[in-house]
């Protein structure tokens, strides 16, 4: 494998336009936001991760369960999985409000319609998962081209002609805008967002041993994609805050609002479902090829630890383990619910989207605490590659996610002037029981009798 193709994979797992609204309420500033956290979490994670991969397989089971302990790394592959719990209804809030403007740009900030939708795609999707169907996988090889890379680059060439004609930006763009104004820690909450876009780069990190020289191509690799993740998140970002004044913008119909604004201007509006219909294809195609991933990650380490009860083993007659897919629908349908009840589909949007990033920062807290020990305790295990001044790398990432966790309990603008207490509540719920007391009631329960590691395939299937 090349480096570019490496680098290009890479960006094709991390870079979405789905996170654009969010760093665009802050017009310039969207840069900062976006540049700092690759420096401080993305690039860490990356040589970090990819170190771990070129030594042990299995993942961040492996690396946490062989540099600290096993019990530790059940927890890192069940955040893993847990995040998506938060994370599907999030994206399928995207994917509802980007159908409303096929249907009715007013549902857009509708919160029953967006629950209903939620409910009804995901279902639909476990329906599709469950049958074992590869035919949809194809989908996410053309998510980067259809969702991401012609839709970006037509908003951020409509909004150059746009201002190249004259017309003012709705966010001011001189330099003195660069920073994102200072009014407290609520002035940065919404860079918490941003590490949750980077996620992801550990898991491309198992390539590094098909490189011709790891040691040398996958730091060149890297900054590569870094390149690229950073101009198609920050360039459609400052699109939208060209065209759509903050105090308007939708966290969920963001991409849409300034799709739609652009083409009212240019007289194009019926390009306004095609665009829309593109990135709902993308999105379901990523969903719906992802949604079994996580999943099956933590039945396989299950199976031969017995981490979880028999009943979340078991697979149906298509070898997929439906029984997981089902219980995490009837958790994101309740979820689901909570769109139609908060004040409005923004707040619960960025509300999910805080607990989704706080329960997978555990997973990097570990990784980074696991890869300094494994070097202290084995230094000369054979490694394809190794990180420069690992120490530091894993202090720079493991300080970042730690204080992006903790700046995440700060209530931003986005949620909608609710309870202070209520959103610490909500998030510090989110967290402590999908992040800790469930994994921790899995370890204090487990029995012997719950591991499986003879059944494999449909040997375990539900009648």
């Amino acid at each position: 494998m090349s480096w570019l193709t490496l680098a290009l994979m890479t960006t094709s797992s991390v870079a979405s336009l789905r996170a654009a609204p969010t760093m665009a309420v802050y017009g310039l500033a969207a840069v900062f936001l976006y540049v700092l956290p690759a420096i401080v979490f993305l690039l860490p994670t990356a040589l970090v991760s990819a170190e771990l991969a070129s030594g042990w397989d299995g993942g961040v089971y492996r690396w946490v369960s062989e540099g600290l302990s096993k019990p530790l790394g059940f927890l890192a592959v069940w955040c893993q999985f847990a995040m998506t719990i938060f994370y599907y209804p999030s994206l399928l809030a995207y994917v509802a409000s980007t159908i409303a403007y096929v249907i009715n740009p007013s549902l857009a900030s509708n919160g029953p319609y967006t629950a209903i939708v939620i409910m009804v795609l995901y279902w639909s999707g476990v329906w599709v998962s469950s049958r074992g169907t590869g035919a949809v996988a194809g989908l996410s090889s053309w998510g980067l081209v259809i969702g991401t890379l012609v839709p970006g680059t037509l908003l951020v060439v409509l909004g150059l002609v746009f201002l190249g004609q004259g017309n003012p930006s709705a966010a001011p763009m001189t330099a003195s805008n660069i920073f994102p104004q200072w009014t407290g820690l609520a002035s940065l909450v919404l860079i918490v967002n941003n590490f949750l876009s980077y996620s992801g780069m550990e898991m491309n990190a198992v390539h590094v041993s098909s490189l011709r020289n790891p040691a040398r191509e996958f730091p060149r690799s890297m900054f590569t994609a870094s390149g690229l993740v950073l101009l198609i998140f920050i360039l459609p970002a400052l699109a939208i805050s060209w065209v759509v004044p903050s105090s308007q913008l939708s966290l969920t119909a963001g991409v849409m609002q300034a799709f739609d604004s652009f083409f009212q201007y240019f007289g194009i509006g019926w390009l306004t479902p095609v665009i829309a219909v593109a990135l709902v294809t993308a999105s379901l195609g990523g969903m719906l090829t992802w949604l079994a991933g996580p999943s099956k990650g933590l039945l396989l380490i299950s199976r031969q630890e017995g981490y979880l009860p028999p009943f979340l083993q078991r697979l149906n007659k298509h070898g997929i383990q439906q029984n997981i897919l089902v219980t995490q629908g009837v958790v994101t349908t309740v979820i689901a619910l909570a769109y139609a009840l908060l004040p409005n589909v923004s707040s619960a949007y960025w509300i999910f989207s805080v607990i989704t990033t706080q329960v997978y920062l555990i997973v990097y807290l570990l990784m980074f605490l696991a890869a300094i020990r494994l070097r202290r305790t084995q230094p000369d295990h054979p490694r394809g590659y190794r990180a420069p001044a690992l120490v530091l790398t894993c202090v720079v990432g493991f300080l970042s996610s730690a204080a992006a966790m903790a700046i995440g309990f700060v209530p931003s603008s986005q949620f909608g002037g609710g309870s202070v207490w209520g959103y610490i509540a909500i998030v510090g719920g989110g967290l402590l029981l999908l992040g800790l007391i469930i994994p921790y009631l899995f370890l204090r329960l487990r029995k012997p009798g719950w591991r499986m590691p003879e059944e494999s395939g449909a040997e375990g299937a539900v009648a």
